[in-house]
């Protein structure tokens, strides 16, 4: 097996159960102990795990925050398939929340002639739904300039008094273990609270969020449904067992 096919096995086990054993990685692969024993240094070395006797466990490195335009130009298929099949679980005359997310704002275009109001803290999201003539209420506070995305307590205070039927975020970590996390705790703290007064929660995601944890914790994977597509058996298996997990299929 060529080295980069060993580690991508052995980084989807750590994804999975934060723990792997030698032996198991040995059996998957077919390679020697020694071999292992190369590739774990050398993963180590880049941060990917920590070894540990007869193994390793996960490391992490904490990913910061990309820009709105950056984020948008990233896994714009998958997004777009994860946005339609969002998209269907919006009813008539539903009052739904969208985040600042990239995969959020996909999902605008798909709601167009539907009897719906849409609350969000996204710039963006609010300009291309008034252009749709799509009721929308934008919420107000800071403005975070590399997302455009309004965060802060005036923004907390105005998600107090709204209850929506369904809620549609997006995350920059989704880990069996960890959560839903995402880098900035002003954000997180938006996105949390859109989940304490959802009915129904949606978390709209492509395959490369999973396993990555960043800073600030926003939910138990259980709290929220999540959207993604292109997701290998063993992850859909592994998410399934700890929340409902839906497939955007192509």
């Amino acid at each position: 097996m060529f080295t980069e096919v060993r580690y991508q096995v052995i980084k989807e086990l750590l994804q999975e159960q934060s723990i792997v054993k030698m032996q198991e990685i040995v059996q998957l692969t077919g390679s020697s102990e020694s071999t292992i024993r190369r590739d774990l240094s050398a993963l180590e070395e880049e941060g990917v795990l920590i070894r540990v006797h007869g193994g390793a466990k996960r490391g992490y490195k904490l990913q910061a925050e990309p820009a709105m335009d950056i984020k948008s130009g990233l896994n714009r298929d998958d997004k777009h398939l994860i946005a339609k099949r969002a998209a269907a679980f919006v009813e008539e005359e539903d009052v739904i929340f969208l985040d600042a997310g990239s995969t959020t704002f996909e999902m605008i275009p798909f709601l167009q002639g539907k009897k719906v109001t849409v609350v969000t803290n996204g710039v963006p999201h609010a300009s291309l739904l008034a252009d749709l003539k799509i009721s929308t209420i934008l919420l107000g506070g800071k403005i975070k300039l590399e997302t455009k995305a309004i965060i802060g307590s005036t923004c907390l205070r105005q998600l107090d008094d709204y209850r929506f039927n369904k809620v549609f975020l997006g995350m920059n970590g989704v880990d069996v273990e960890f959560g839903f996390t995402t880098p900035d705790i002003e954000e997180a703290a938006i996105k949390a609270k859109a989940i304490e007064h959802g009915a129904r929660k949606y978390v709209l995601v492509d395959e490369s969020k999973f396993g990555v944890v960043t800073f600030s914790k926003v939910a138990e994977l259980a709290d929220c449904d999540v959207i993604s597509v292109n997701v290998s058996e063993r992850k859909r298996k592994k998410l399934a067992e700890a929340t409902t997990y839906w497939e955007a299929k192509i």
